[in-house]
């Protein structure tokens, strides 16, 4: 259950190709023996409405929050946080050149007694 979701300002979408950004964010989670290629799901949304900081007209955001389940190490997920985070850096590096842009990323641990899936997707994966 790798889940990343990405948050970002609707600004953003006019200097940067997100649909490129979450394209480098599954080759690095697809590169990864840590997460199962069918439990990885990229949603990437623009924030409707947002102030970022001081309000600038210039300020944009890209905030990320990856789902795992539980039972990996926290250095394996913190080793897989780095490549991540570098890879979404490298495809942000306009934006990140400016001081009016904020790039996070955060991992969260889902209970599996509190998390419920029915993902045929799982089986088709498994049979290839």
């Amino acid at each position: 259950m790798p889940h990343l979701h990405i948050e970002y300002s609707p600004g953003l979408a006019q200097r940067v190709d997100v649909r490129e950004v979450c394209r480098a964010a599954h080759g690095v989670m697809t590169a990864s023996a840590l997460f199962p290629l069918a439990g990885i799901r990229i949603r990437a949304f623009a924030a409707d409405h947002c102030i970022v900081a001081d309000d600038h007209p210039d300020n944009d955001f890209l905030a990320m929050t990856l789902s795992v389940g539980s039972g990996r190490s926290q250095s394996d997920l913190q080793a897989a946080g780095e490549q991540l985070f570098s890879a979404v850096q490298q495809m942000l590096a306009g934006p990140l050149s400016t001081p009016h842009f904020a790039l996070s990323l955060e991992i969260r641990e889902i209970d599996a007694a509190l998390s419920w899936k029915d993902t045929p997707i799982h089986a088709r994966l498994s049979k290839q």
